[in-house]
C-alpha cells in the first residue's frame, strides 16, 4: 500500500493488518499440541477411571485434536473480521489466502507422512477442513451451530458408511479420511469459528462459553454413559474414527453404541458433542486466566502462548524427532522431554526470531494475494 492511498475502512482493517494476538487462545493450542504429543510418544493409559488417578492420563485420548480442530475454526474467524466479517470483495481475497494456507497445511501434512511413523497425522485433514469452512466464513454463529449440529448428526453414519471402503487399507489411506474424518472434525470447526464470531475476548462471552462449554460436555458425557457405556474391550477392539460395537451386541444395544458412545474417537454423536464441549471449555477458561490480566500474567503464560503461537512448526517438529530416532518412543519421561523441548525451542525462537519457521513461510505464500486491489 503506497502512502499516497487512503486507509482503509475500519470494517477491511481488522482483516488486512493483522490482529494482537489473543495469549488465551495460544495457551489453548499449546494445551492441545502437548496434548497430541501425549498421545503419541506418553505410554497414557487406555480408557479413564475416575476412580484410579493412574489413568487420568487417558483425557489425552481424542481430546487434543478436537480442541486443535475447534482452535483452527478460532483462527479463522480471528483473520477473517472476528466478529464483524466484511463482505466483497475484501472476503474473496480473505477466502483465498485462507486457501493458499489451507493447500501449504496439506503438503506439510503430506511430507510427514512420508516419513513413515507410525503416528496418525492430522494436517490432511486439518487443510481439508479450511477449504471446506470457506463458505461459511459470513455465516452468524447461530448458524454456523446449526451446521456444526447436523455434522454432529451424520458424523457416526458417514464414518460407518466409509469404514469397509478402508480395508486392507494402509497408514496413507486410514490417515486420509478415517482416523480424523471430515464430517466429525468439520462439526468441531465450525463450533471455533462460531465462537470466533462471538468475541471470546470478551470477559462475558468467556463466562458463557466457559458455562456452556462444561453444561454440554458433562450432558453429552452423561447421556453416553448411561445410554451406551464403553464396552470394557472396545480400547482393544476399536479402531480410532470408527463407530464400533461388540460381537453379538443385540440391535439396541448396537444403535446406541454406533450413535451415542462416549468412546473417545468413536465419531458418535455424544463423542462429538461431548468433545466439542471441552473444547470450548478449555478455550475459554485459557482465556478468561490469561488475556487481558497485566505483564505478570503475561510472562507467566509466555512458555505456553510461544509454544502456541507456532502450531505448525511445533507439530512437525516432533514428528521429525520422532523419524530421527532410533526406535519409536513411548513414556512418560519421553513425553517430558518432548514438551520441555518445545517449549525452551518456541520460547527461543519468539523471542529472537518472532514467528515460527513454517509460520513465516505460509505467511509469505498467503500474501500472494494481495491484501487489497
Amino acid at each position: 500500500m503506497t502512502a499516497s492511498r487512503p486507509a482503509p475502512p475500519a470494517a477491511m482493517r481488522g482483516v488486512l493488518v493483522a490482529p494482537g494476538r489473543l495469549q488465551g487462545v495460544d495457551v489453548a493450542r499449546a494445551l492441545a499440541l502437548l496434548g497430541m504429543m501425549a498421545a503419541h510418544v506418553g505410554g497414557i493409559a487406555e480408557a479413564v477411571d475416575w476412580g484410579d488417578p493412574g489413568t487420568w492420563s487417558a483425557v489425552a485420548h481424542g481430546r487434543p485434536s478436537t480442541l486443535f480442530a475447534v482452535l483452527a475454526g478460532v483462527s479463522i474467524g480471528l483473520t477473517s473480521g472476528r466478529t464483524d466479517p466484511p463482505g466483497p470483495p475484501v472476503i474473496g481475497r480473505i477466502r483465498a489466502r485462507l486457501a493458499i494456507r489451507a493447500v501449504a497445511v496439506v503438503a506439510v501434512g503430506l511430507l510427514l507422512m512420508a516419513l513413515g511413523t507410525p503416528v496418525y497425522v492430522i494436517l490432511p485433514t486439518y487443510g481439508a477442513l479450511f477449504l471446506l469452512v470457506l463458505p461459511a466464513l459470513r455465516w452468524r454463529p447461530g448458524w454456523l451451530l446449526v451446521a456444526a449440529a447436523v455434522c454432529a448428526l451424520l458424523s457416526p453414519v458417514v464414518a460407518l458408511a466409509s469404514a469397509p471402503s478402508y480395508a486392507g487399507a494402509g497408514m496413507w489411506e486410514v490417515q486420509l479420511g478415517l482416523v480424523y474424518p471430515v464430517v466429525t472434525f468439520l462439526a468441531y470447526v465450525l463450533v471455533g469459528l462460531a465462537v470466533a464470531r462471538v468475541g471470546p475476548e470478551a470477559r462475558r462471552a468467556q463466562v458463557a462459553l466457559l458455562a456452556s462449554g462444561l453444561l454440554v460436555a458433562v450432558a453429552a458425557y452423561v447421556v453416553g454413559n448411561v445410554l451406551a457405556p464403553v464396552p470394557v474391550d472396545a480400547g482393544v477392539e476399536a479402531f480410532p474414527g470408527v463407530p464400533w460395537a461388540p460381537d453379538g451386541s443385540g440391535g439396541a444395544v448396537a444403535l446406541a453404541q454406533l450413535l451415542l458412545s462416549p468412546r473417545d474417537h468413536s465419531s458418535s454423536v455424544v463423542d462429538v458433542v461431548g468433545t466439542a464441549g471441552v473444547a470450548v471449555a478449555v478455550l475459554a477458561l485459557c482465556s478468561l486466566v490469561f488475556d487481558g490480566r497485566g505483564r505478570t500474567v503475561s510472562r507467566i503464560a509466555f512458555p505456553l502462548a510461544a509454544v502456541g503461537s507456532m502450531p505448525l512448526t511445533v507439530y512437525a517438529g516432533h514428528l521429525v524427532v520422532i523419524a530421527l530416532l532410533p526406535e519409536y518412543p513411548e513414556s512418560g519421561t519421553v513425553w517430558a522431554g518432548f514438551a520441555i523441548g518445545s517449549v525452551l525451542f518456541a520460547m527461543l525462537w519468539r523471542t529472537f526470531l518472532g514467528s515460527g519457521p513454517l509460520e513465516r513461510v505460509v505467511a509469505r505464500l498467503t500474501r500472494l494475494v494481495p491484501a487489497a486491489p
